[in-house]
Parts: structure tokens; C-alpha cells; sequence
């Protein structure tokens, strides 16, 4: 949806609305706001709402801590789920310095910048997510648990699939917001959910991954559950991911078709998986951001541990899923939901412009199923696997130029020294497993 300036004051005039939340992220993809009412609003579109920089992580010191919001007018949208104490809308902003500058440290100006690299050359980047969740039960005093709210499986409907009037609760919501869902289903754990929404530009698409999470744990919230995004919660079944379909268009078609090609890929196709792929242990770092993400990169549940690419099977990093035309696209099956949207895309996209600008080729698709393959036949395919932990992933991140120079000067060294904290706190904390295996033992 297009908005201008007057449409916003009309739309919040005719609907009564009270309260707007001036939306934007921290460097690892969490939601922050300033709430302002509608005597603020003028103010706000005037680009003059500024807020304390220096309470956000990875932003900025104390005494350089102003910082402004600059409302993206077309992401004006009324939270339909806010019933009482007057409607609330939400305008999502740009971070700006004093000076009047696009702020290095926010995400979303971090993606803008790889898009304008990517409209240098021509290119729209359209991408659609496919973002998985659970849902828990709460206890008592309304905390979270991992105590499952089905027996349910891939598909399966109520009363088996007891959260399915949540979901459609959900979509419900979406909907009005401006979504448009394209199928809604149970995944393949207990309790873990689907809900896929069409793919649009990736600036858009990234902020409708932000808003999706808000508002699936918040209507998770409002029926007693608990919604999570963690990648792995429970040991022994399959884990949340969040899989990336990509494509570029020129002039308004899809450069990645080309009919001609068995797999109705173009060169440049071709050229994008085959940078995605070289870089793909370095995006690690940010498109599996947590250490529990690698619990998830693990044989046996469908998530992908190698780097090759296939038109057929679903074992690899990359598939290329059957639709010809305007539908090609590949998909990056690694990504988890726990990723900051901006900085996932931002590094995908850097990686496969690479790829076009080096003329990259890709290895030869792997057909077979790769946790079948001995190591002897790993070897001999030249088949290498993405990190195993965090702390190898920001080691290949640092490593990795292009991806550092993607992702900046300002936010690079503030996530990876917040990453190898989060990785020495997690070696040096004792877990219930190392207990229950050795206190006796020992």
C-alpha cells in the first residue's frame, strides 16, 4: 500500500485512532517503538520524534546518543488485535544521526543500501519467506513451557491439530493488515505451525517478517499460549526454520527464468546460488544467529548441514523448486527464524550480486540424498558443511570481506563481540545435561 502524508492524517482522523507506535529494530532484529499520540503525529512526520540511541544495544555511546525516526509512510498499518483504550497504529521508521544522516547501525538502512547496490545494476529483489513456530503451553502464572499443545503432524487438521483456530485467528489479523496469506498448515513437530504469506520486494518482506512475529505471539498470547521463534526447543524433533525464496527481476520480468534451461535457470541464476553458496558459511553468523540454531543444522530433521544446491531434492543447502515463469526462484534453506530479516537479506543478496559480478559457477547439483553419502563420497564431491556452532560461524564470518563490508563498519565488530559473549557464557554455563550424565558418574 502507497501512502502519503495527508492520507495518514485523513486515515487516523476518520478512524479515531490514539496512539502511534514508531517502530524499528536493534541490530539482532528485536522490535523497539516509541508510542506518541495523535497530537504527536504532525511532529513525527515531520521527521522530528528523536529517542536515547544509547539504550539500544549495538547502537550507540552515551554521548552521542540522539537519534531521529523517519516514518516510512507506506508502512502505516492500524493494529487490528488493539480492541480497548482507542486503535493504535504503526508507522515503521528509518534511524537517522543529528547530522541528518542515514544512521550506519540500523539494520533496515543496512538492506537499503545492498538494494540501491542491486538497483544500480537493474535488478528488483523480490523474496518470500517461509517462517516457522511453535506454540506452547503457559503455566499458571502465564509463563512460558515447553509443554506441547498437540499430537498433530504435517497437514493434520482439528481436533488433532488443536491450535487451529489460532491460526486462523492469526491469519485472520494478517490479513486485515495487509497480508496476503497463501496457505496456513501444522509442520511436522507437535505443536509447530506454518503460516506463508506472498513474497513482495525484500525491503517490504522484511518488515512484514518483523510484524508477522509480533503479532503471532501476541495473538498466541491473547488465547493463553506462547509463541516462539527459537529454532530448536525441544531435543529429538524437528526445529523452526526460516526458509528464503529468491529472485531478481528486470524491467518487470524474472531474470532467473530462462526457458531454454532444464531447470529453467538462467545464467544469472546460476551466477546468484553460486556466490550464495561460497559465501554460505560466513552468513551463517547471521542468518543462523543464535547458538541454538545449530541445534537445529543437525542430520535427521530436514535442516540442511551441506553446501550444495539441487533442482530435485530438499537434503541441500539450495533447492529449486519446480515453478517456471514468473514463479522461478531459488530457495535458502538454512535461514532460521531467529534472524534479524535486514541483515539475513542484506548478506543473502550481497553474496549472489558476487556471484553475478564474478561470473560464479556453481558445482554440479546433487541429486542424491546428502545425509546418505559416507564421508569418503563428501570428500570426493568436494562437499564442504556449514559451521557446526555459533563460534565457528562468526570465525567465518570475520573472515569473510564482503560480508563484513555489507554489513558495516559500525554494526560488524558490535554483533560479533555480542555474539562471542553469548558464545562464552553458553561454554561456561554448566547444562542439566552434563549434570545428568556425570554428577554420578564422577
Amino acid at each position: 500500500m502507497s501512502y502519503t502524508r495527508e492520507d495518514i492524517e485523513r486515515i487516523v482522523a476518520e478512524e479515531d485512532i490514539k496512539f502511534i507506535r514508531l517502530q524499528f529494530t536493534d541490530i539482532f532484529g528485536s522490535m523497539k517503538n516509541i508510542s506518541i499520540t495523535t497530537r504527536q503525529l504532525s511532529r513525527a512526520l515531520d521527521n522530528k520524534c528523536m529517542f536515547d540511541g544509547s539504550s539500544i544495544e549495538g547502537f550507540v555511546r552515551v554521548e552521542e546518543s540522539d537519534m531521529y525516526l523517519h516514518p516510512d509512510l507506506n508502512s502505516f498499518a492500524i493494529l487490528p488485535w488493539i480492541k480497548e483504550g482507542g486503535k493504535v497504529a504503526r508507522l515503521i521508521c528509518d534511524v537517522y544521526d543529528t547530522n541528518g544522516n542515514p544512521f550506519m547501525g540500523d539494520p533496515r538502512c543496512v538492506l537499503k543500501r545492498v538494494l540501491a547496490e542491486a538497483a544500480e545494476l537493474g535488478y528488483t529483489v523480490n523474496i518470500g519467506p517461509e517462517a516457522e513456530f511453535f506454540l506452547f503451553k503457559t503455566d499458571e502464572e502465564g509463563n512460558p513451557t515447553t509443554i506441547r499443545n498437540d499430537k498433530a503432524g504435517y497437514f493434520d487438521l482439528g481436533p488433532v491439530d488443536t491450535d487451529e483456530a489460532v491460526r486462523r485467528e492469526m491469519c485472520k489479523y494478517l490479513e486485515e493488515m495487509g497480508f496476503e496469506i497463501e496457505a496456513s498448515h501444522h509442520e511436522n513437530a507437535d505443536s509447530q505451525h506454518e503460516i506463508d504469506f506472498k513474497y513482495g520486494e525484500a525491503l517490504t518482506t522484511a518488515d512484514n517478517i518483523i510484524t508477522f512475529k509480533l503479532l503471532v505471539k501476541t495473538i498466541a498470547h491473547k488465547n493463553g499460549l506462547h509463541a516462539t521463534f527459537m529454532p530448536k526447543p525441544i531435543y529429538g524433533i524437528c526445529g523452526s526454520g526460516m526458509h528464503i525464496n529468491i529472485s531478481l527481476s528486470k524491467n518487470g520480468k524474472n531474470t532467473f527464468y530462462d526457458s531454454s534451461d532444464e531447470l529453467g535457470l538462467s545464467s544469472e541464476a546460476y551466477c546468484f546460488m553460486a556466490g550464495v553458496l561460497e559465501h554460505a558459511r560466513g552468513m551463517c553468523a547471521v542468518t543462523n544467529p543464535i547458538v541454538n540454531s545449530y541445534k537445529r543444522l543437525v542430520p535427521g530433521y530436514e535442516a540442511p548441514i551441506y553446501i550444495a544446491w539441487s533442482g530435485k531434492n530438499r537434503s541441500p543447502l539450495i533447492r529449486v523448486p519446480s515453478a517456471k515463469g514468473e514463479g522461478t526462484r531459488i530457495e535458502i534453506r538454512n535461514p532460521d527464524p531467529a534472524a534479524n530479516p535486514y541483515l539475513a537479506f542484506a548478506a543473502v543478496l550481497a553474496a549472489g550480486l558476487d556471484g553475478i559480478k564474478k561470473n560464479m559457477t556453481p558445482p554440479p547439483s546433487v541429486e542424491s540424498n546428502i545425509f546418505e553419502m559416507s564421508r569418503k563420497e563428501l570428500r570426493e564431491a568436494n562437499i564442504k558443511a556449514l559451521p557446526t556452532n555459533l563460534f565457528e560461524a562468526i570465525e567465518e564470518f570475520e573472515a569473510d570481506e564482503l560480508l563484513m563490508n555489507t554489513i558495516g563498519g559500525h554494526i560488524a565488530p558490535k554483533y560479533i563481540e555480542a555474539k562471542r559473549r553469548e558464545w562464552r557464557e553458553y561454554i561456561t554455563t554448566v547444562h542439566e545435561w552434563e549434570v545428568n550424565r556425570y554428577l554420578i558418574k564422577y
